[in-house]
């Protein structure tokens, strides 16, 4: 973990809530990585056991996924869970592996990122797992009853108790997302989840709207929002970007790219008429 030693963090807030801006060098290549179908076939999968590096050494876990050292980490214990198979990134039959790993891991938080939204290696199925210390997220959520979590610009679904409960509002929260946004395949989104000693599970959907603002294509700002980011930790791997971002900038990104108002709405009344 020796690259996040060199990080800079500032604290900024953004629609009322303090957020983190964090300046991390090494995640240059992640935030700016080329995620399109065509250049996905032609390079090699790096989260495949033949392409690892062999100073990486894993832990077996269940569910097929093994346990590794992110080697280049945004929080601390920052951990990579890759699947044995080369398989596409997809949430709809893993939360429930999600919800393992965080009440395995105590004083973590799992993640998960979409294909659209963040993932690196969208063709190889994967999670990320690390220090939930400081998360702005965690914070949020303790101040809400759900399912409708809203801060700092993002709107997002929260759920939280045993883990059938959990497992059974979100599964509902992915199909009623895909209804309302009309995507195909699964809704466009970043997860995270952890154990809470006093209540239980947590897990905050963030339903997405856009991969990258807007100003990331114009180059104009150089910030690729995934869960961590999602979840309060903005990166700006840029000097320039990191100095610059106010609290005011952070909320517009967030704003941009999360689900629009309205379906949010919708997909909210949706769940709070089965509780």
């Amino acid at each position: 973990m020796a690259g996040l030693a060199d990080a800079l963090t500032r604290r900024v807030v953004a629609d009322g809530a303090e957020v983190l801006v964090r300046h991390i060098p090494h995640r240059v290549a992640s935030t700016t990585a080329v995620v399109d179908r065509e250049s996905i076939a032609r390079r090699p999968c790096f989260l495949c056991a033949a392409e690892s590096r062999p100073e990486q050494k894993g832990l077996a876990l269940g569910d097929g996924f093994t346990l590794l050292g992110n080697p280049f980490p945004i929080v601390e214990k920052h951990l990579t869970v890759v699947h044995a198979e080369h398989r596409p990134q997809r949430i709809d039959s893993q939360v429930g592996a999600m919800l393992d790993l965080a009440a395995a891991l105590p004083g973590s938080f799992v993640v998960y990122n979409g294909p659209q939204c963040g993932a690196s290696a969208p063709d190889h199925l994967h999670l990320q797992a690390g220090s939930r210390d400081g998360l702005p997220v965690v914070r949020e959520a303790r101040l809400k009853p759900g399912p409708a979590l809203e801060a700092y610009g993002m709107r997002a679904l929260l759920f939280r108790g045993e883990r059938s409960r959990v497992l059974g509002e979100t599964q509902r929260a992915l199909s009623l997302l895909s209804q309302v946004t009309g995507r195909e395949g699964e809704p466009w989104c970043n997860v995270a989840a952890w154990a809470e000693p006093d209540s239980g599970l947590t897990l905050v959907l963030y339903p997405r709207s856009k991969h990258r603002p807007e100003a990331f294509h114009t180059g104009e700002l150089k910030v690729s929002p995934a869960t961590i980011d999602m979840s309060g930790i903005l990166v700006a791997p840029f000097p320039k970007d990191f100095e610059r971002l106010t609290g005011d900038d952070v909320a517009a990104v967030y704003r941009e790219v999360t689900i629009p108002e309205d379906p949010f709405r919708e997909v909210v009344t949706r769940l709070e008429s089965r509780r």
